[in-house]
């Protein structure tokens, strides 16, 4: 299902100029500070000391000890006010990990839920991965001088405290070790509760960008399954490729000791022009909402679920069958698939490996189906390039192939925190969700992309539900986002490549100097 990389020395030149495109546009140390406020915006905001997160779940407890139960988050809002409740509550520990997390307006308001969390006395644990580091240094080390806030920072050396000379040298003679890159999505709460899924922390993967957000999918879990992420979190945490942030950077001139150092974060957050009132009121709800869930049976409890993740410093070799554990449980999912598989993926690139695996699966009667990006939809025109190279090879294999429109009329749907208040425009949408679901009874959500990066480069982790309840729900929206008003259906006779504006074609043609296996 995955393209094999093989790097010849022209290959990493061609890899080294996108690298430099790549950092001098996409990464950086992030804005100077976070914005001043003029006003004391916080002195009504008030927080209900009566509820605990204990308390909320102790009616779960019993099912919790034998049974995971599980809820599936397919709109930004929803999936924002859940880490802000839960961060809001949360007693003992705190633990993050992120391949993004970008201090833009929901970066920071994240940020202030977790430095108020610690100012309860929550110990707070933030791994994000070096090379999408998106924050001012003095930022990043204010939030890291709080004395329950530890920061890590996976594989680091190629962007964060490096200037684009530095950068592009670790790529020329450390290529292999700074391709590596963690793409987990975690967010575990005293060990008790767990997001994960396709999204970052950005404006865009929670419907809040006004230009362009993604249609994404996590899934929240409570109960026994939940001590596996926490593993797999500790695992990530004391390996060697993570590393403290104090070690990385440095403001000798600064001892971080003002005792206000945290109140325009604060203030931020507080100013309803950042945070809508009508959103805070939902999260303050969040108690009820989760006792209505659970009686509605929106909250399904299931004996079978896997949580799987790949180790720190996945690296695989390509020239082998052997695979991480992220791809191998994909694999053996389709291998194992009867009747069809439903592939959600914003980037799609195949090999005469993963083409033989869907090929031997449509031989079996299964029907396969694909949403990917359309060109015009896309965030990723190196990753759309290679999908172009391949895609005639896997509709010829009678695969199925849908692409998202830019416009797709769902957006209506999920975009729940854009549409707070009346606007005058709607961003463009571009799919992001990382999903899969197996003969209409199993599920998997996840990081994993199907792509070359997610089988041997980066770190990847998926949530594996057995449950036809829930593999139901997921199809449900997979289905209608293959519907005429969200996605064209592409065949060997037609694609939607032309409707494209000129630059996306255009860009798209200059891609193809990027070689296959680094997209």
């Amino acid at each position: 299902m995955f393209l094999k990389p093989r790097f010849n020395t022209f290959s990493k030149i061609k890899v080294l100029l996108s690298a430099l495109i790549f950092l001098t546009f996409s990464c950086g140390n992030g804005p100077a500070e976070i914005p001043e406020q003029y006003h004391d915006f916080c002195s009504h905001i008030h927080r209900n000391n009566s509820v605990s997160l204990s308390e909320q779940l102790k009616p779960f407890d019993t099912l919790m000890q034998h049974q995971t139960g599980v809820f599936v988050l397919e709109d930004g809002g929803t999936s924002m006010m859940a880490r802000a409740w839960f961060s809001e509550y949360a007693e003992k520990t705190i633990d993050v990990q992120y391949f993004i997390f970008s201090t833009d307006n929901v970066g920071l308001i994240a940020c202030d839920y977790l430095v108020r969390a610690a100012d309860r006395g929550v110990k707070v644990r933030i791994l994000i991965d070096d090379i999408m580091v998106d924050a001012g240094i003095h930022e990043i080390l204010t939030l890291n001088s709080h004395p329950n806030i530890d920061i890590k920072v996976y594989n680091p050396g190629t962007n964060l405290g490096k200037n684009l000379a530095q950068k592009l040298t670790r790529f020329a003679t450390d290529f292999n070790r700074a391709n590596q890159r963690m793409h987990n999505k975690t967010f575990t709460v005293d060990g008790k509760i767990v997001i994960t899924g396709g999204r970052n922390i950005a404006d865009e993967y929670f419907d809040y960008d006004h230009e362009y957000n993604f249609r994404d999918r996590d899934v929240l879990f409570l109960g026994k399954e939940v001590s596996k992420v926490q593993s797999s979190f500790n695992t990530f945490w004391q390996s060697n490729l993570s590393v403290d942030v104090t070690e990385l950077v440095s403001e000798k001139e600064n001892t971080f000791t003002d005792s206000n150092r945290f109140e325009r974060l604060h203030q931020y957050a507080c100013n309803p022009n950042n945070f809508w009132p009508q959103v805070r009121e939902r999260i303050n709800n969040m108690p009820q909402t989760i006792q209505k869930l659970h009686e509605n049976g929106a909250i399904t409890w299931v004996d079978s679920i896997s949580f799987v993740t790949d180790l720190p410093g996945k690296k695989i070799d390509s020239s082998t069958t052997v695979f991480s554990q992220s791809t191998r449980s994909l694999i053996e999912l389709v291998m194992k698939a009867k009747k069809s598989v439903f592939i959600q993926s914003p980037y799609l690139i195949v090999t005469d490996v993963g083409l033989n695996l869907l090929k031997n699966a449509i031989k079996r009667s299964v029907e396969v189906k694909i949403l990917t990006n359309s060109m015009s939809s896309t965030d990723n025109m190196e990753a759309f390039s290679g999908y172009q190279r391949c895609r005639k090879q896997l509709l010829e294999a009678g695969v199925q192939i849908y692409e998202f429109k830019p416009d797709a009329a769902i957006r209506y749907k999920v975009m729940t925190g854009a549409l707070q208040e009346k606007m005058n425009f709607t961003p463009i949408f571009g799919l992001h969700a990382k999903s899969m679901v197996i003969d209409g009874n199993i599920s998997v959500i996840g990081t994993f992309n199907f792509d070359p990066r997610s089988a041997y480069y980066n770190t990847e982790c998926v949530t594996i539900v057995h449950s036809n309840k829930v593999a139901q729900g997921v199809l449900k929206g997979m289905e209608e986002e293959i519907k005429p008003e969200n996605a064209w259906h592409t065949t060997l006779s037609y694609n939607p490549d032309a409707l494209a504006t000129k630059s996306k074609r255009t860009n798209a043609y200059i891609k193809k100097i990027v070689p296959k296996g680094i997209l």
